[in-house]
């Protein structure tokens, strides 16, 4: 939750910053496609790395570096003066975007250290029969953080505070991790999980030899792990696009910034509540196989898409948000999910390395929801082809991910032998 106050900040300050300055809808799609692929890139990085680290101090210093880039972003305007000698026109509005550009991509590279150490501490502490459940519910910080966040944002008039506030909170976030967290059961006296079927022990685990053979096994040459990196991108490049465009596009159709800022919040939300029920859904009426219940909520998600198309003519915003709602409750499932089901094919020692990979490629949907959605909103003047093309995204995902409906989860299996 404290990694997300320091980044989806950056969606709120875009209205204000537009309209103080006037930086196009391209622009700021550049940087958040730049800033996303780097994202992604350093959550692959950090996800092999979170398998040899230890996650509270992995945590610690990736929070630290994020809070400080949101206070550097909140002074953007005033280093293009030190950068450009300028205090208005093209050339400062030019120093402002690189600035901003630079300490963005500098934040999605610590953000990386945030989601694969909670993996790696969720596998090491719960066990696979019980994980959907229990990783839904820690998966609800990202909804609560962004929900939260949006909520002060949109309240907020001044795009610098749109920074500052949230890193004053996310900075009291770094000292409840070193104070509170612990790396493993064995740290603190507990035995630890026992072992599943084709996990490493411990001394393989520290032969480097042995344990890279495990991880191309595992994770980087099994086609399981691959459809559900996939499958993750198209979810992500729905999520994204309502996330990083949301409050645009409400502004758009004439609500405040306030009330743009509840309505995405309102996704989170729904989201929240989403990612509960999938969890539960999966380890007690589908035993386990989450990849079904991923499958029957992208083809739900995918209706509502259709339907967000046809309510923006409507302009009707509390039909729009209902709607909204509804996407959110269905959407934050699979992305729960999908991270479960990666984490149980890879075995708890792989399990970051796992989550690395399909947050790798989930990042790449920043391209299209970064500088595509952007430029194609700015060449339309509107939203409608951009949710055309997210529901065609939404069904291309169904279909992958049904493609492994009878997948066998191998540490359930062995449980029940």
């Amino acid at each position: 939750a404290m990694f997300y106050f320091v980044r989806k900040n950056f969606s709120f300050a875009i209205p204000l910053l537009q309209e103080e300055y006037g930086i196009t809808n391209a622009s700021f799609g550049i940087i958040m496609t730049l800033g996303g692929l780097i994202y992604g890139v350093s959550k692959f990085v950090n996800g092999i790395l979170g398998d040899r680290t230890n996650p509270r101090w992995h945590l610690a210093l990736g929070l630290i570096v994020c809070v400080g880039t949101s206070v550097v972003l909140g002074f953007s305007d005033k280093i293009s003066v030190m950068i450009t000698g300028q205090a208005e026109g093209a050339g400062f509005v030019r120093g402002m975007i690189i600035v901003m550009a630079a300490m963005y991509i500098v934040s999605q590279i610590f953000q990386g250290c945030g989601f694969a150490p909670c993996n790696h501490l969720m596998v090491s502490w719960v066990p696979p029969h019980e994980l959907a459940t229990k990783m839904s519910i820690w998966n609800t910080s990202h909804s609560i953080g962004a929900f939260v966040v949006a909520v002060i944002c949109g309240y907020i008039t001044k795009w610098q505070l749109c920074f500052w506030v949230p890193a004053a909170i996310s900075a009291f976030g770094v000292l409840f991790i070193i104070a509170t967290l612990r790396d493993t059961p064995k740290s603190v006296g507990l035995p630890e999980l026992p072992k599943v079927k084709g996990e490493l022990d411990e001394n393989e685990n520290k032969d480097p030899k042995v344990f890279r053979k495990f991880l191309m096994q595992k994770v980087f040459l099994n086609p399981i792990i691959w459809v559900l990196a996939i499958t993750d991108l198209f979810v992500y490049i729905v999520r994204f696009a309502i996330l990083d465009w949301g409050p645009k596009l409400l502004t758009d159709m004439g609500l405040d910034q306030s009330i743009a800022g509840w309505t995405v919040g309102i996704f989170e939300v729904a989201g929240c509540a989403g990612m509960l029920a999938a969890g539960v859904i999966s380890d007690k009426l589908f035993g386990s196989k989450s990849q079904r219940v991923c499958a029957i909520e992208m083809a739900l998600v995918a209706v509502c898409l259709i339907a967000l198309h046809f309510v923006q003519d409507i302009n009707s915003p509390v039909l729009f948000l209902v709607i909204l709602a509804i996407a959110g409750f269905l959407l934050y499932g699979p992305q729960a999910l999908l991270g479960v089901i990666a984490s149980n094919q890879a075995t708890k020692k792989a399990a970051s390395s796992a989550v690395g990979l399909i947050g790798l490629m989930s990042y790449l949907s920043t391209i299209v929801t970064g500088y595509g959605f952007g430029a194609l909103a700015d060449k339309f003047g509107g939203w409608h082809w951009i949710f055309i093309v997210m529901s065609g995204i939404a069904v291309v995902g169904t279909i992958l991910i049904a493609t492994v409906w009878n997948l066998k989860d191998p540490s359930i299996s062995e449980k029940k032998i």
